[in-house]
């Protein structure tokens, strides 16, 4: 007797835990999208940072275009993507100047939280990878993956009322700096700075 009870209570504290694991794993947050589709994004100042040394790579501007997919019930991994961008007039210190290309696109938007009081979607940007190039100095930028691996990565947030787009942080560093004077070294972390404007706006939320 004892041990059909004793079955009984094992029976049904698994039965419990696998409905509650079942619950915990439904709990991850679903995803709308409106309107969905193409959509440009508009930057003024645009920075690279290598936050060892302290040297920033300004651009008076960018520009980026992507798609997002409309409709709700989504993943946030991948709810968006970056297509292209490009970057106008940067400029280093010692008047070094340089063109920055973009690698490795489309760049992935993944969502990760939402915060309804202020319709803020947080979350990163994946697979960024970059080159820098300049008279004297050029360098590739990349994530832990290497140059031209297309590992890189930043933080975003998405707030519906303005339509901003702020990136900033993530997981970059420097390969490949050649002439650069040690202005941007090899292995060194970098950063990723800017405020995108949406057009048309994009409304992100989730439950």
């Amino acid at each position: 007797m004892r041990s059909i009870v004793r079955s009984s209570v094992l029976t049904a504290a698994a039965v419990a835990a696998a409905i509650g694991f079942a619950g915990s794993a439904s709990a991850a947050p679903t995803w709308t999208v409106t309107p969905g589709g193409t959509f440009t994004g508009t930057a003024g100042s645009t920075t690279l940072k290598d936050t060892n040394t302290g040297t920033t790579v300004t651009c008076t501007g960018s520009t980026a275009t992507g798609s997002a997919v409309a409709g709700s019930g989504q993943s946030g991994t991948g709810l968006g993507k970056i297509n292209s961008i490009s970057f106008t007039s940067c400029k280093g210190p010692l008047s070094f100047t340089f063109t920055v290309s973009a690698g490795k696109l489309p760049w992935k938007i993944n969502a990760v939280s939402y915060v309804a009081s202020t319709g803020t979607t947080t979350g990163t940007i994946t697979g960024i990878s970059a080159h820098l190039a300049g008279a004297t100095c050029s360098a590739d930028i990349d994530g832990t993956g290497g140059a031209g691996s297309g590992t890189g990565t930043v933080n975003l947030s998405y707030v519906n009322s303005t339509h901003k787009m702020t990136i900033s942080g993530g997981g970059l560093t420097v390969y490949n700096s050649a002439g650069c004077l040690g202005l941007l070294n090899n292995g060194n972390t970098a950063t990723f700075s800017s405020v995108y404007t949406l057009s048309p706006a994009l409304t992100i939320t989730a439950p």
